[in-house]
C-alpha cells in the first residue's frame, strides 16, 4: 500500500476509488435534496418540474410540522443539558481520579451505545409507564439522555486526556483551588470538546426515533415520529423537504464543530504559555481575579 501511494498511478487510483466511495455514500442525500424540489406529489426523481411548494407547506396554517419541530428542539435542548452534566462529571471521574475498576465503569457508561435502541426504548417505556410520565417532554428528554450522554462522555474523555495535567499540577502547587483550576485551566482548554459534545448530543436527541415513539403520546409528537407517521399513514411530499432541512442542519452542525476546534486550537496555544499558567494563582494561595 505504501508503494502504491508513492507512484503517480497509485495516487490517481486511490483518489478515484475514494471519490467513487464518497459519491456512493452521498448519493441518497443528493437524491433527497433534489427530490424535495420536485413538483410531483409522489416525489419522483429526477424532477420533471421544480417548485418550493413542499417547503412552504411545512409552515402553512394547520401544518403539524412546526409543533413537531419545536417539541424536538425543546427535548433536544433539555437532553443536551442533561448529557453535558453527566458527561463532564463522568469524564472528570474517569480521567482525573483513581476510580476503582475504571475500565469496567467506562464500559458500563458506554453500554447504551451497543444495546439495540429498541430494547432501550422498551425498558424506558416500562420504567416511565407506571409513573404516568408517557408523553412528558421531560421523560422523553431523559430517555434521549441515555443515548446522548455516552457520546458526550466519549468526546469529553478524549478532550480531558489531551490536556496536559502538568498545567493543573503547576497551578495547584501555587495554591490554586480545584474550582480555580477548573475555571482557569481545565474548562477553557476543554471548551471546544464541550461544545462538540453539546452539538453531537443535540443531534442525537433531535434525530432519535425509537425512544420518542415509545414514550410519546398523541399530543407530544417529535419530528422523527411525525416523519414516520407521514410516511406510514399518508402520502405527504413535505417529508422530502423536512429530510433536506435535517440534512442541511447536520452539515451546518459538523461545520460548527470544525470551526470550534480550529478556534480552540489557537486558544489552547495562548493558555499553554508560562505567563498565563503562572497567573492562575498568586503566591499567597488566593485565586486570581
Amino acid at each position: 500500500m505504501t508503494e502504491l501511494r508513492k507512484s503517480l498511478a497509485g495516487r490517481i487510483a486511490l483518489t478515484a476509488v475514494a471519490t467513487v466511495i464518497l459519491l456512493f455514500l452521498a448519493l441518497p442525500i443528493v437524491v433527497i435534496l433534489v427530490t424535495s424540489f420536485s413538483n410531483n406529489a409522489f416525489a419522483s426523481f429526477p424532477p420533471e418540474t421544480w417548485t418550493l411548494n413542499w417547503y412552504k407547506a411545512l409552515f402553512a396554517d394547520g401544518s403539524k410540522w412546526p409543533a413537531a419541530l419545536s417539541l424536538s428542539a425543546l427535548i433536544a435542548a433539555l437532553s443536551t443539558v442533561f448529557s453535558l452534566i453527566i458527561g463532564v462529571t463522568a469524564a472528570t471521574a474517569l480521567t482525573r481520579s483513581e476510580l476503582p475498576l475504571r475500565s469496567a465503569v467506562y464500559a458500563l457508561v458506554l453500554g447504551p451505545l451497543v444495546i439495540p435502541q429498541i430494547v432501550t426504548a422498551l425498558g424506558l417505556f416500562l420504567f416511565f409507564e407506571p409513573a404516568a410520565m408517557l408523553g412528558s417532554p421531560i421523560a422523553i428528554a431523559l430517555g434521549h439522555t441515555v443515548l446522548a450522554s455516552p457520546i458526550a462522555v466519549l468526546i469529553l474523555v478524549a478532550t480531558l486526556r489531551g490536556i496536559d495535567e502538568r498545567l493543573e499540577d503547576a497551578a495547584a502547587s501555587m495554591g490554586a483551588g480545584r474550582m480555580t483550576i477548573a475555571r482557569k485551566i481545565t474548562f477553557p482548554l476543554a471548551a471546544p470538546g464541550m461544545i462538540a459534545a453539546a452539538i453531537f448530543s443535540f443531534i442525537t436527541s433531535f434525530d432519535e426515533f425509537y425512544i420518542s415513539q415509545f414514550l410519546s403520546s398523541v399530543n407530544t409528537v417529535t419530528l422523527p415520529v411525525q416523519v414516520y407517521n407521514s410516511l406510514t399513514f399518508e402520502i405527504d411530499p413535505s417529508v422530502t423537504a423536512v429530510s433536506a432541512l435535517l440534512t442541511a442542519f447536520a452539515i451546518l452542525a459538523l461545520g460548527l464543530v470544525a470551526l470550534v476546534r480550529w478556534i480552540g486550537s489557537g486558544k489552547q496555544g495562548s493558555l499553554l504559555s508560562v505567563e498565563n499558567t503562572a497567573g492562575v494563582a498568586n503566591p499567597a494561595g488566593e485565586t486570581a481575579a
